[in-house]
């Protein structure tokens, strides 16, 4: 369906402030796929339709919500006695975004009132001094815009950026784990003085260096423990193999527990509401007893706790099932998993499945009588994964 046929299905299909329509709309964009909701956008730009810059006010403040920020909604018209921003955006930092959208920069707009929805938040007391404005331009082409931004007096207090550099900013947030390379992303939208670039290329470096990194954790070799031999690799998935199959993963796993699960990182995930979460990773198989090798890091825990429901989700590269083990049945092995901490002071748990004479999987408790057993956590996936020929 493309995006006027879902309008038209939202509600009464007529896009108005406070309608059924509207809150059916933004439910389902919250449920989308991020790789969807680019498309969406990209079909508002390149068609002209009833309401279409309402639904890519919709769209972009969606994203918003994908970097991460406390989104709220702004108007569709303005009202004399209403603040008319399309969107106020709360970072985990504490900064405040002052969302405008426009479709083109075809039309001069109006900085003072923008500026004005600023000073209005301020006098409300709904927002800290930490709030500046930020305009999503649909089209690249914002050359006239950036030159009434420059010569206004509110140049230090704006940032400018297109459609398709937010979504790209979103594709570098879902692909990336670490903390440091979020909180990067999302100061990148708050104006400072770049005379001086470091932090642009900071950004850059931290990001491609995170998204090496955790790849290297799913496809390297595991870390050894001293009591070992080395393990041979069977099998040698590459990247776009490992994400198709935790996708696979999930898919089911949202099946089973009937809900939708939308991306936050590589491999963290939640549902609507932000209280149940997962984290779910995938191995490669290996000769041993130990056929399948996992890291769970520190912000995947972390990030579990403050869920009311949290699974870690062990993904094997050639079956046809996973397991789903909860926070709170894992949260005890810890302290007796092995660890490894790297050069920069971070580290992650050793987790290691291993297959029991019978066929089960259980996961290996390291110096303990008896391992936990997977059989409770197993779920399905309606398909087997082809298999993937080692080289």
């Amino acid at each position: 369906m493309t995006i006027e046929q879902i309008v038209a299905i939202s509600g009464d299909g007529k896009l108005s402030d406070d309608s059924t329509s509207s809150e059916e709309l933004r439910t389902y964009f919250k449920e989308e796929t991020s790789t969807k909701l680019f498309h969406y956008i990209d079909y508002c730009l390149s068609n002209s339709f009833l309401n279409s810059g309402f639904v890519l006010q919709d769209l972009v403040n969606e994203l918003g919500r994908r970097l991460d920020f406390e989104v709220q909604n702004g108007l569709y018209r303005g009202r004399k006695s209403a603040i008319g921003s399309d969107g106020l955006w709360t970072s985990p930092e504490g900064n405040h975004l002052v969302v405008e959208v426009k479709t083109t920069d075809t039309y001069r707009i109006s900085l003072d009132t923008i500026a004005s929805y600023k000073q209005k938040l301020l006098e409300s007391g709904k927002v800290s001094d930490l709030i500046t404005i930020l305009i999503v331009v649909g089209r690249e082409d914002t050359g006239e815009l950036e030159a009434q931004v420059r010569g206004s007096r509110h140049a230090w207090d704006i940032r400018l950026i297109s459609t398709d550099a937010l979504s790209k900013l979103v594709e570098i947030k879902e692909g990336a784990e670490s903390i440091d390379t979020l909180q990067q992303i999302r100061e990148i939208l708050i104006p400072f003085e770049y005379t001086r670039i470091d932090k642009m290329v900071e950004l850059l470096f931290t990001a491609a260096k995170d998204v090496e990194s955790s790849v290297e954790v799913e496809q390297g070799l595991p870390i050894q423990e001293s009591s070992e031999k080395p393990e041979i690799k069977v099998d040698q998935p590459d990247h776009d193999f490992i994400q198709k199959k935790r996708e696979e993963i999930l898919a089911a796993f949202e099946r089973v527990k009937n809900l939708r699960l939308v991306k936050k990182t590589r491999a963290t995930y939640w549902d609507l509401t932000r209280t149940l979460r997962v984290a779910c990773t995938v191995s490669k198989r290996y000769e041993g007893k130990s056929p399948y090798w996992y890291a769970y890091h520190p912000s995947w825990h972390s990030f579990l706790q403050e869920g009311e429901i949290g699974f870690f989700i062990l993904g094997c590269s050639d079956l046809n099932f996973a397991f789903s083990i909860p926070l709170d049945a894992l949260t005890p092995l810890l302290e007796k998993m092995n660890t490894t901490e790297k050069e920069n002071g971070k580290m992650y748990w050793h987790i290691k499945i291993a297959q029991e004479e019978n066929g089960n999987y259980s996961l290996l408790i390291p110096n303990h009588p008896d391992n936990l057993s997977l059989t409770p956590f197993r779920f399905t996936l309606p398909t087997l994964a082809p298999k993937v020929i080692s080289k």
